[in-house]
């Protein structure tokens, strides 16, 4: 039995309640996101701003519950919330349960201000996120490693905004995984951001439920639901690829967060296929293959598969990151050692599973 030093790629923060209204810009304090208790007679307490969908905030902090319970647990509210929400010395003891060594950290309800109407909003929510995470992750920086949050409508803003998240100890900054049909992420003008983002090694992340058109989540439909997660990001990623970006930006480190890595080599083989047969319509010429621009820039994260040898020798085991998601509904925690060690990476060498679980992360994210 090999013992492994694990390090989470994707886990969460879960802002206090009253954190967006105590930290936001004074203008945009009587709109600034909250939670809300019984919101339209329902059971529970609801994060809600403005034009979002509002949510249980129960999911944020759902680890550990079996699935039967799950549905029941929906109706809580903070009163449930574990003591990290709080208190980052309380992190360090989960991760200590889990058997974790460190972890990456994003925004919980802040992945879904990406779908605020008010691009002005979104970016004072995003600032005050980026202060609490910064403060949070500062009690001990070697094992909570923040990623702030960024709105891209304004890029000389978004760009002093990536750089102040870097002069804070943020490692990596999460942006829209799917942005406006009519200025997609191989548009000119990102390219600013795209230049400052390789030159400051702040990776970039596409996590799920941050959609430009809203989380995507239909509480009536949410297997559904789950299941569309994926395609916004792989459209990014391709609409990226093909449109230079990769080309243009060869030390811009894009992440795949929480949609799972076993698509990847179908993806890879889809887009070189597209390209060798369709890109004469578009006129598109690129100096490598596509596939080589994913396993070069491209990384990803996933909880639950079990990682097998073709995966790892298409894509490469240089690219893949394990994460807990903790303390979120989709969550090994507090039984990810025994994951890890088990029957999910048996098929693959000691070597690439440490890659996997630990070392790539820690090369990403700067972790000595």
């Amino acid at each position: 039995m090999v013992s492994y030093r694990i390090i989470s790629a994707d886990s969460h923060f879960v802002e206090p309640p009253t954190m967006w209204v105590e930290r936001i810009d004074k203008k945009f304090r009587d709109r600034a996101p909250r939670t809300v208790r019984g919101y339209e007679g329902k059971e529970g307490e609801f994060f809600v701003c403005e034009n979002i969908v509002p949510v249980p905030v129960a999911g944020f902090f759902g680890s550990g519950k079996s699935a039967t319970e799950l549905p029941e647990h929906a109706k809580r509210g903070f009163e449930a919330a574990p003591k990290s929400v709080w208190d980052p010395a309380e992190r360090l003891k989960e991760q200590d349960r889990d058997g974790v060594s460190a972890e990456v950290l994003y925004t919980s309800m802040g992945m879904l201000l990406y779908g605020l109407d008010d691009a002005e909003l979104r970016a004072a929510c995003f600032r005050a996120f980026n202060d609490y995470a910064a403060e949070y992750c500062s009690y001990d920086p070697k094992r909570m490693v923040g990623l702030g949050a960024i709105t891209l409508e304004d890029i000389p803003a978004a760009i002093r905004e990536l750089k102040r998240c870097a002069n804070k100890g943020l490692r990596g900054v999460m942006i829209v995984c799917a942005p406006p049909d009519e200025r997609p992420f191989s548009h000119p003008d990102y390219d600013q951001f795209w230049a400052v983002a390789q030159d400051l090694n702040m990776p970039v992340s596409l996590h799920i439920l941050t959609g430009r058109r809203g989380h995507g989540i239909d509480f009536s439909r949410i297997l559904l639901s789950y299941m569309r997660f994926p395609s916004e990001i792989q459209g990014t990623l391709a609409t990226m690829l093909f449109g230079g970006v990769f080309e243009r930006f060869p030390r811009l480190k894009v992440v795949s967060a929480e949609c799972d890595v076993s698509w990847m080599p179908h993806f890879m083989y889809r887009l070189d296929h597209a390209y060798e047969r369709l890109r004469h319509f578009e006129n598109i010429s690129l100096p490598k293959m596509p596939s080589e621009y994913i396993k070069r820039q491209v990384y990803a994260t996933f909880q639950f598969e079990t990682i097998r040898p073709d995966l790892v020798e298409v894509y490469g085991a240089d690219q893949m990151m394990w994460s807990s998601d903790y303390p979120h509904t989709d969550s090994p925690w507090p039984h990810s050692r025994e994951y890890v060690e088990g029957a999910a990476f048996a098929r693959i060498s000691p070597a690439e599973t440490q890659k996997i679980v630990a070392d790539n992360a820690a090369r990403l994210y700067g972790l000595n």
